[in-house]
C-alpha cells in the first residue's frame, strides 16, 4: 500500500506540473488580449482588421484553455523504449517546447485507446488517472507486456483483458447524471476509437443501439476531425445537426470541453436563417411532406407560376397600342427556361425578351427609324408602365419561398394542380388555414423552393440601393463630425471616417457566417438521431455538404417519425448512392443488463430491427414492475418517485442496488468513495408516460410536495432533478432512474418510442402498469424474474 501511495504522489506531481503550465499559458494569452483591447478602435482599416483578428485568436485560445480545466490529464503510457507519455485533452509543451501532454487526438495517443495485450503497440503499461478538480484521487493500471514490466523490477498489476480502463469506465457510468452530457475522452473504448479516427472522406454511418455512446462518439469524432484536418474544415466549418434544441443544450458542453468551440449546432428547423418553424402538426401530415415526391410537387408549383395568358392583352403607350400576345409570352418563357437558371433569375431573361418584343411593336408604329439609344428609352418606359408590369408579372411572377409554399398549402386549386401524385385525402391533410405557423416539416419544402426560385433580383437591387443610402448617410454624418470637431483639412477625410464607421462592427466567425447564410456549404456535417430525417430533409442537408463528408449517427430500431428510416440502405442509397459506409457499436454502456435484455426482447417482439448488443454491467434489482388497479396508477407513480429519489440520495449517489465496483472506485488498494461521488446537483429521475398522462402526473407530483424537484415554469427539462415527459422528449437523454408509466399505451402508439423510454436509465427502471405488459417483458427462460411485482 505504501508503494501505491507513493505512485499517487508521483502522479499528483506530474498533474501539478501540467496545470501550472496551463495557468502560465492562460496568463500569457490574457495579457496579450488585454493589450490588443487597450489599443482601441483607431488606426487604419488594415491595422484595425489585424487587431480584430488577433483579438479573435486570443479569445478563442483563452476559451479553449478555460474549457479543458476539468480532467486536463487523464492517462499515461509507459512505452517499451523506456519513455513515458501523458495523455490529456489538449497538447501542452513547456517553455523549451518539450512535450508535457499529448492531445488525445494525436497519433501518438492512439495506443491509449487501441493497445491490447495481444497487440500492445509498444505499450508496456497503460495507466488511467482519476482526478477531481486538480487532485489525483486514484489510479488504474493495465499491464500489456508483463515480461517487460517484470524486467524493470516493478510490482505488477493484473493483466486486464476486458474493457479498457474498466474501473474508470464503470465509475463514470455509475456516477449520478446531471442535466448535461459529459465527454468520454478518458474512457473511450477500442471500437469507439476506431470510429472516431475513421477517415474524413465520404459518409460514415454509425449504427448503435441505446447506451452504446453513439452521440458521444459523434462529438468526439467532430473534435478529432477538426484536429486532424483543421485547415480544411475551418474554412467552411462543421455543422452538428440534432433532433431538438433540448438535445443540443444537453450536449453543448462536450465539444468545448474537448477544446473545440467553433462548430455550428442546429436542428433541421434552424437551417433557413430568419425563419421560425415552431408549429405543430400530426405525424401523418409531416410524413407526407417528407416524401421524395414532394420535390416534384414543389417543382411543378414553381413551373405553374410561368403562365401563358389565355387571350391577348392590349396596352396603350403614348397613343400607340402594344399587345402582350400569348405566342410571344410562350416563346419568351421557353427561351428563359433554356437558360437553366432558377425562377427569379430566369425571369430577368423573360422580361428582357418580352420588353424587346413590345418595344419592336411600338417602334414599328412610329413610321421612322429609331436609333439604339432612343430604343433603350422606349424599353425603359415600357418597363415602368403599370399595365405592362401587371401583364408580365401575371405571366412570370417573382416569388419568395414563403409565398410559394404558403399558397401551395392554403389554396386547394394550387395544391391539386401541383400534387397530382397525391390522393385527394392526402391533399386534404396538407391544406391548412392561411397564416398558420411554419412547422419543422415545412422547412425542407421551403429550402427546395428557395433552390428552385433563386434570389429575387429585384430584392438584390433594392438592397444595393439601401446600402447606397446608408453610405450617403454615413458620409453626411462623418462631415458633421469633422465640422463640429474643427479638424483641419488633410488630416482625415469624411470618406475615410465613414469607412471606419462601416467597418467598426464585430468580426463574424466562420460559424456565425455559416449560420446566417442559407446557401453556405460545410466541409463536414454530423447528424445525430439521423434515423428521424425524412427524404426531403436529406435533400436539404446534402445541399449543404457537396463533398458528402458526413458522420451519420442513429439507430433504426428507435425511429419514431413515420417518414424516418427503417433501413439505412433504403434511406441513404437514393441520396448518397455508394458513398457511405457502415460502422456498428455493439456494447451498451448505459443501461443495466437486465433492463437492456428486456428492452431488446420487447423491441424484437414488436418487429423492430434491433441491433445485437452486449451490456457492460449488471446492476442488481435494476428492473421492477408494479401491476396495480387502473385507479391506483397515479398514486403508485408518486410512491415510486418518492422511493427512487430516496435511493438516489441527497448527493445523487447511485441506487443501492448498484454493484460495489461501480458505486465506489477502489484503485491501487486505496479506497476513495467520497471523492468519487458526483456533485450535489447530480442524480436525475424521469417519469415517462404517454402524452395524455403527463399533465396529470405533473400535477400529482406537485401536490405531493415534490414541486421543488420539478422544473420551474418555463425552464428546461434539463434543469430539473425530476422531469415528467413523453418518450419522444426523452430521446437522446439519460437519467439515473426512470419510472415508466403504462408501457402498453406507449407501445401502442409507437414501438420505437417504448424502446427509447425503456433504455433511458443508468441504474434502475421502475414500471407501473394496470394493463397487460407488451410481449417480451417476460424474463428469459430459466431466469429468476427479479421484477418485484406487486
Amino acid at each position: 500500500m505504501a508503494g501505491r501511495r507513493a505512485q499517487l504522489r508521483v502522479e499528483q506531481s506530474a498533474v501539478d506540473i501540467r496545470y501550472d503550465r496551463l495557468d502560465v499559458l492562460r496568463a500569457q494569452i490574457a495579457a496579450r488580449l488585454a493589450r490588443v483591447r487597450r489599443v482601441g478602435p483607431s488606426g487604419s482599416p488594415q491595422n484595425r482588421s489585424e487587431r480584430d483578428a488577433f483579438a479573435t485568436l486570443y479569445e478563442d485560445r483563452l476559451a479553449q484553455l478555460d474549457a479543458v480545466e476539468q480532467r486536463l490529464c487523464f492517462g499515461r503510457l509507459d512505452l517499451d523504449d523506456g519513455a513515458t507519455r501523458y495523455i490529456g485533452r489538449i497538447g501542452l509543451t513547456d517553455a523549451e517546447h518539450t512535450s508535457l501532454l499529448t492531445d488525445w487526438r494525436a497519433p501518438a495517443a492512439q495506443a491509449f485507446y487501441r493497445a491490447t495485450a495481444a497487440q500492445p503497440d509498444g505499450v508496456v503499461r497503460r495507466r488511467h488517472l482519476v482526478t477531481r478538480g486538480r487532485t489525483v484521487t486514484g489510479l488504474e493500471d493495465e499491464v500489456l507486456d508483463l515480461a517487460a514490466l517484470a524486467k524493470d523490477g516493478e510490482a505488477t498489476a493484473p493483466v486486464l483483458t476486458g474493457l479498457s480502463g474498466e474501473g474508470a469506465l464503470l465509475a463514470a457510468l455509475a456516477a449520478g447524471r446531471t442535466g448535461r452530457m459529459g465527454d468520454i475522452v478518458a474512457t473511450i473504448q477500442a471500437e469507439q476509437d476506431a470510429i472516431i479516427r475513421d477517415g474524413l472522406a465520404g459518409a460514415l454511418v454509425v449504427q448503435g443501439g441505446p447506451g452504446t455512446g453513439k452521440t458521444a462518439v459523434a462529438l468526439h469524432r467532430a473534435a478529432y476531425l477538426l484536429y486532424a484536418h483543421r485547415r480544411l474544415l475551418e474554412r467552411s466549418g462543421v455543422l452538428l445537426l440534432g433532433p431538438s434544441h433540448t438535445f443540443l443544450r444537453y450536449i453543448d458542453q462536450v465539444l468545448p470541453s474537448l477544446g473545440e468551440t467553433g462548430v455550428v449546432t442546429a436542428t433541421i428547423a434552424d437551417l433557413l436563417p430568419g425563419l421560425t418553424a415552431e408549429g405543430i402538426e400530426p405525424d401523418h401530415v409531416a410524413e407526407i411532406k417528407g416524401r421524395p415526391a414532394m420535390a416534384q410537387v414543389v417543382a411543378r408549383a414553381v413551373r405553374q407560376r410561368q403562365r401563358v395568358p389565355g387571350a391577348p392583352v392590349d396596352i396603350r403607350l403614348d397613343g400607340y397600342l402594344v399587345t402582350v400576345r400569348p405566342d410571344d409570352v410562350a416563346e419568351a418563357i421557353a427561351r428563359a427556361r433554356r437558360t437553366g437558371r432558377p425562377h427569379n433569375l430566369a425571369r430577368v431573361a423573360f422580361v428582357r425578351e418580352m420588353l424587346g418584343r413590345l418595344a419592336a411593336q411600338y417602334v414599328n408604329q412610329l413610321g421612322y427609324p429609331v436609333p439604339p439609344e432612343d430604343r433603350a428609352d422606349v424599353v425603359e418606359e415600357l418597363r415602368t408602365t403599370r399595365e405592362v408590369k401587371i401583364a408580365l408579372n401575371l405571366a412570370w411572377m417573382p416569388l419568395t419561398p414563403e409565398r410559394l409554399i404558403g399558397d401551395l398549402l392554403t389554396k386547394p386549386e394550387r395544391l391539386a394542380a401541383a400534387a397530382t401524385d397525391l390522393t385527394a385525402a392526402e391533399r386534404g391533410a396538407l391544406l391548412r388555414p392561411r397564416g398558420s405557423a411554419w412547422t419543422p416539416a415545412d422547412v425542407p419544402l421551403l429550402d427546395e423552393a428557395a433552390e428552385l426560385l433563386g434570389e429575387d433580383d429585384q430584392a438584390e437591387l433594392a438592397q444595393a440601393a439601401e446600402n447606397a443610402r446608408n453610405r450617403a448617410d454615413e458620409l453626411d454624418f462623418a462631415r458633421q463630425v469633422l465640422s463640429s470637431a474643427g479638424t483641419g483639412r488633410g488630416l482625415v477625410s469624411a470618406e475615410l471616417l465613414a469607412e471606419r464607421f462601416a467597418h467598426s462592427g464585430p468580426r463574424l466567425t466562420t460559424a456565425e457566417r455559416a449560420a446566417a447564410d442559407r446557401a453556405w456549404t460545410y466541409a463536414h456535417i454530423v447528424v445525430d438521431e439521423a434515423q428521424e430525417l425524412s427524404p426531403m430533409a436529406w435533400r436539404m442537408l446534402l445541399r449543404r455538404c457537396p463533398t458528402r463528408s458526413m458522420t451519420i449517427v442513429g439507430d433504426v430500431a428507435q425511429t419514431a417519425a413515420p417518414g424516418g428510416a427503417r433501413r439505412w440502405d433504403t434511406m441513404l442509397d437514393p441520396v448518397l448512392r455508394s458513398s457511405w459506409r457502415l460502422a456498428e457499436l455493439t456494447v451498451n454502456y448505459r443501461t443495466p443488463a437486465e433492463v437492456a435484455r428486456t428492452a431488446q426482447r420487447v423491441a424484437s417482439a414488436a418487429g423492430l430491427p434491433v441491433s445485437d448488443l452486449t451490456s457492460a454491467r449488471e446492476v442488481d434489482g435494476s428492473l421492477q414492475v408494479r401491476t396495480v388497479d387502473p385507479h391506483a396508477v397515479v398514486d403508485q407513480v408518486v410512491q415510486e418517485v418518492v422511493e427512487a429519489l430516496r435511493r438516489l440520495g441527497r448527493t445523487g449517489a447511485p441506487a443501492d442496488g448498484a454493484s460495489a465496483t461501480s458505486a465506489t472506485y477502489d484503485v491501487d488498494d486505496v479506497t476513495h468513495p467520497a471523492e468519487t461521488e458526483p456533485p450535489a446537483e447530480a442524480g436525475r429521475l424521469a417519469v415517462i408516460a404517454g402524452a395524455s398522462r403527463v399533465v396529470e402526473l405533473h400535477a400529482a407530483l406537485t401536490a405531493h410536495g415534490l414541486g421543488e424537484h420539478l422544473r420551474p415554469h418555463g425552464s428546461s427539462i434539463l434543469d430539473a432533478r425530476l422531469a415528467v415527459m413523453t418518450a419522444r422528449e426523452s430521446k437522446g437523454l439519460e437519467f439515473d432512474a426512470v419510472v415508466l408509466v403504462e408501457p402498453a399505451e406507449i407501445g401502442l402508439v409507437s414501438a420505437g418510442d417504448l424502446y427509447v423510454a425503456m433504455t433511458r436509465p443508468t441504474q434502475s427502471l421502475r414500471v407501473v402498469t394496470s394493463a397487460p405488459l407488451p410481449a417480451g417483458f417476460e424474463p428469459d427462460d430459466g431466469d429468476d424474474d427479479g421484477s418485484g411485482q406487486a
